[in-house]
């Protein structure tokens, strides 16, 4: 569990947090949306964490089925308010357990977003519940960062933005322990202090790969982008798995 007093992780993707999430686009967005895809052949994906649709909803304009799985309401409202957003058809609930029913060619999962589980047990869920989804030759992929490009220590701050009228400041704590990195992203303006607090629970691409293989799968491929990049061990990662 988290252990930032009075901080409910599952309310991390609240109103507030929904309404600004678009606002500051990662950049490879275009590429991210190309190989998906592919590795839909034409067919069809499931997203998990689908969140405001800033992937899924470009993934179904290419002419590919796409459906979800969010855990915030609030989330959701912000991508059925989009164009296309209606068509998608979306479930709100937990990742690690909710099903629709359907096999897919590709089940996906990006952003880090295996990390907002916050034990390994759930994780692993998440891995199985990813199988259950899967036809006989799809795969799930998974984007997230490497730790180390997240840790310079297990406590810091680092300064994301410093200008005349703002400074944002990122606070972090790592328990080794659990994994768990306690985040609070701080804004300092002039209308006062503004806190985004988000925990994490950070894990190895070795020990994803032992998950996939406790769910049935094994790892297939693995870049250090979208664009195929050599996988380095640092930065980040995306993973392929498959049966």
């Amino acid at each position: 569990m988290a252990r930032m007093r009075g901080f409910e992780p599952a309310n991390s993707f609240g109103p507030e947090v929904a309404a600004s999430y678009d606002n500051s686009a990662r950049g490879d967005e275009d590429a991210a949306v190309a190989k998906l895809a592919e590795l839909a052949k034409g067919d069809s994906a499931l997203e998990f964490a689908i969140g405001t649709g800033r992937i899924g909803l470009p993934l179904s304009a290419r002419g590919i089925r796409v459906d979800g799985i969010e855990l915030s309401p609030d989330m959701v409202e912000q991508l059925r308010s989009k164009p296309g957003g209606a068509l998608l058809e979306v479930l709100v609930g937990d990742m690690t357990t909710t099903t629709t029913g359907r096999t897919y060619p590709l089940v996906y999962l990006v952003f880090n977003t295996i990390f907002n589980l916050l034990t390994q047990d759930d994780q692993v869920r998440c891995f199985e519940n990813a199988a259950r989804h899967l036809d006989d030759e799809g795969v799930f992929l998974v984007e997230a960062a490497v730790p180390s490009a997240w840790l310079p220590s297990n406590s810091y701050v680092n300064a994301e933005h410093v200008g005349a009228s703002a400074v944002v400041l990122d606070v972090c704590r790592y328990d080794p322990a659990t994994q768990i990195l306690d985040e609070n992203h701080v804004r300092l303006d002039a209308g006062g202090v503004r806190l985004s607090p988000i925990s994490c629970r950070l894990a190895w691409p070795t020990e994803l790969d032992l998950m996939a293989r406790i769910a049935g799968l094994r790892l297939v491929d693995r870049w250090g982008g979208w664009n195929h990049e050599p996988y380095t061990g640092e930065g980040k990662h995306v993973s392929v798995y498959g049966r």
